[in-house]
């Protein structure tokens, strides 16, 4: 698979020639950017001796007819489908199918796509409103946690499991319910909920016990369900093969963008205190995608003080309810505009009904071209207001493109987590809520 990448990125709008104070000089960019080198070296060396599974993703391929055999099944027995997990066990699998939404990657072989649904949350009013409209004869569940132990998931897990029994018997669990969890082996030597999918006879999938559930989009975590959304999993890998191997083919760190904008993201930060950065897709189907990076950005950066603040955006929308403050606020933002192909698509508006003078420039004009040009205004805002900008422009918007992309933003959070010397692939903090949650538990009594 060779031909053009399937996003550019665009990072002229970040540097002081183009944007003034509030952009990077060479002074500033330059070492940062010199200091991500043994960063890619060390990845190379990882990809090579196959030491970090997440690298060995993109060229898989054995996996996928085993994987869209299921996916199949549950798209030809099922009208509605309910993925259980919570951060990435939910998150990869929401941003992937979210494309089938907009008509990406159809159904293979003519075979109906059932409504999907992502639980993530245990809040007791949204699983009472989806138990309302479920027929559970013809629903599918997929119960995703690595650890086999997380709170929610289990939760979830116990409460379906119970209202399926309720209303379609006991008899039928093992034909609707599949459980992907990480072996009990190793670190993992007791995995709970694979204990209890075996008293129930539940078909278990493994998950790679190597890759966590942020960087599991590749793996069958994000992409069963995106396979039962309709979409092809094997070019999600493509896409993700091709910004991968341009990194991993870099003969310098400007050749690589993921380095790149690693580079200037540790740059503003530490000359510039630049400690957010804005992810903001003009794409209604890549909206989910902004809250994938955030998870991704967050835990894998935020820890001994280091780390910039993710913050999800979509336009137009947040053109009405933030741009404001991302004008003449605080300077301290760095903001990611991805963009995609508009221009020329959608409805036409009619000049009879474009009468009023002030609507006149829409005459003619596509849903599309006004998309188009809200985009590149907003741009164009930002960095005239000395707001440092980075484009990504799409080719297109579909499953080689989504997944180029995931891998870029993973290798650019690997890059500026080796920058800041924190490790990206571990999260601590997050386990001291999880105690006290367990503590507060006990605490209540009842039950």
């Amino acid at each position: 698979m060779n031909g053009e990448m399937p996003y550019r990125q665009e990072t002229a709008d970040c540097f002081a020639g183009k944007i003034g104070d509030g952009g990077l000089t060479a002074g500033e960019f330059d070492p940062a950017l010199a200091a991500t080198a043994p960063v890619l070296e060390d990845l190379r060396a990882k990809f090579a001796e196959a030491s970090l599974p997440l690298l060995r993703l993109p060229a898989m391929r054995e996996d996928l007819p085993a994987l869209e055999a299921l996916a199949l099944s549950y798209r030809e027995s099922f009208d509605d489908v309910i993925v259980l997990g919570t951060g990435g066990s939910s998150l990869g699998g929401r941003t992937l199918a979210a494309l089938a939404q907009g008509g990406a990657g159809p159904a293979t072989g003519g075979a109906r796509t059932p409504r999907l649904h992502f639980m993530d949350n245990v809040d007791p009013a949204s699983f009472a409103a989806l138990f309302a409209g479920l027929e559970f004869a013809r629903t599918g569940f997929v119960v995703i946690s690595k650890s086999g132990a997380t709170a929610e998931t289990v939760t979830q897990f116990m409460v379906c499991i119970a209202e399926f029994c309720k209303h379609a018997g006991v008899a039928r669990v093992a034909e609707h319910f599949t459980v992907i969890t990480a072996p009990s082996a190793g670190a993992q030597r007791d995995n709970p909920l694979r204990r209890a999918a075996g008293r129930w006879s539940l078909p278990v999938l493994d998950h790679d016990p190597g890759v966590g559930g942020r960087y599991s989009a590749l793996s069958l975590v994000g992409l069963l369900p995106a396979m039962i959304a309709g979409l092809d999993g094997g070019k999600v890998r493509e896409g993700a093969k091709q910004a991968l191997d341009g990194a991993l083919d870099a003969t310098a760190p400007d050749e690589c963008d993921a380095a790149v904008g690693a580079a200037i993201n540790v740059a503003l930060l530490r000359h510039h205190a630049v400690s957010a950065t804005v992810l903001m897709p003009y794409v209604d189907r890549l909206a989910p995608f902004a809250s994938w990076f955030r998870q991704l950005w967050a835990e894998s950066l935020g820890k001994d003080g280091a780390g910039t603040t993710p913050i999800a955006a979509l336009g137009t929308v947040d053109q009405h309810s933030q741009l404001q403050l991302y004008l003449e606020g605080p300077n301290d933002k760095l903001f990611n505009l991805i963009l995609g192909p508009a221009a020329g698509a959608g409805p036409r508006v009619a000049p009879d009904f474009a009468r009023e003078p002030e609507f006149a420039y829409l005459a003619g004009r596509t849903m599309g071209d006004l998309l188009e040009a809200e985009q590149q205004a907003t741009a164009e805002t930002l960095a005239r207001n000395g707001r440092p900008v980075r484009v990504f422009r799409l080719t297109g918007v579909d499953e080689r493109v989504l997944g180029a992309l995931m891998m870029h933003f993973m290798l650019e959070t690997i890059i500026t987590a080796g920058l800041l010397g924190v490790n990206p692939f571990d999260q601590p903090a997050v386990e001291e809520g999880k105690v006290l949650a367990r503590r507060y538990l006990a605490k209540m009594g009842g039950g």
